[in-house]
């Protein structure tokens, strides 16, 4: 199957790159079989994710869902960026390979890593069935 133009647009011009010197929250989520490792920094303010920058070590499929993950959480609550889901992150996309879904995962659990990262440096009391990392196995062809 080959990228929709959206991918590959995200692929080629990824939004958001890079790193947040100070930032409120970090997550960082890998996948040892693809070696795809995924870093989300984010700045918030007043529960409102005002900047967001990520690092992604992988495919062009977790570049691209890393870069519109970020796209779609930049200016909301957090409470907007926990329900991000990785379906809705490859229908942004205008889909992904079957086999690359689970780049989309990665992108969802690094957000709701990061997230997590700001409440536990904050002391803020959150819900951890929230945070539970998804049971999807990661042996997934490349």
């Amino acid at each position: 199957m080959l990228y929709s133009e959206i991918v590959m647009d995200h692929f080629t011009n990824p939004r958001n790159v890079g790193t947040i010197e100070d930032a409120d929250g970090i997550g960082e989520v890998g996948n040892a079989k693809c070696g795809d490792i995924m870093r989300i920094y984010l700045k918030i303010n007043n529960d409102i994710i005002e900047d967001v920058k990520f690092e992604t070590f992988g495919c062009g499929s977790a570049i691209a869902s890393s870069s519109m993950a970020t796209e779609m959480i930049k200016g909301k609550p957090l409470s907007d960026a926990l329900t991000l889901t990785n379906k809705a992150v490859a229908e942004a996309l205008d889909g992904l390979p079957a086999h690359k879904l689970h780049c989309s995962v990665l992108a969802e659990e690094a957000i709701k890593d990061a997230i997590k990262n700001y409440y536990d440096k904050n002391g803020i009391e959150y819900d951890h069935e929230q945070f539970k990392q998804s049971d999807h196995d990661h042996d997934h062809d490349h």
